[in-house]
């Protein structure tokens, strides 16, 4: 599972130009599923997220958490960050997972981080054509893939 998490001001995400969901200061979160994702793999990520110190303290330094500042958190299903560029100019998405796999992963991802956050997750559509304006904040911006943890 790979995680693009960028700190924002402000989120928007719109579906056939009407809004679908919004959120103020916090996270909003690019995940991509691949194949050989599982449950460990979320629990190892939604703790990560839920206590990345990626917001400014008192003296501007990362030590806060999206919990710390009452922030709020948006999640979109992203396949394409799984491309595989080694081949032409056409990315490949072999290792991205299919909807029957992904999209109960997706569910479970939103679900056990809201529950570590305590709030509801704002989201995209599973497999829709989205359009997503946000503030990037700093711009702090973290990648971080699951198998990457040892």
């Amino acid at each position: 599972m790979r995680l693009v998490i960028q700190r924002v001001l402000n989120s928007r995400l719109k579906i056939n130009k009407e809004l679908y969901s919004q959120i103020g200061p916090g996270l909003l979160i690019l995940l991509g599923i691949e194949e050989a994702d599982t449950m460990e793999d979320i629990d190892w990520l939604v703790a990560k997220v839920s206590t990345l110190r990626i917001f400014g303290d008192e003296e501007g330094k990362l030590n806060l958490d999206v919990n710390q500042i009452n922030g709020e958190v948006m999640v979109v299903s992203q396949f394409t960050l799984f491309a595989s560029t080694k081949k032409g100019n056409r990315p490949s998405f072999l290792r991205s997972a299919k909807p029957v796999i992904a999209i109960p992963l997706y569910e479970s991802f939103i679900k056990k981080l809201g529950e570590l956050i305590h709030k509801p997750i704002q989201t995209g559509q599973f497999g829709a054509d989205m359009k997503i304006e946000l503030v990037n904040d700093g711009p702090v911006t973290i990648i971080i893939d699951s198998k990457n943890r040892e």
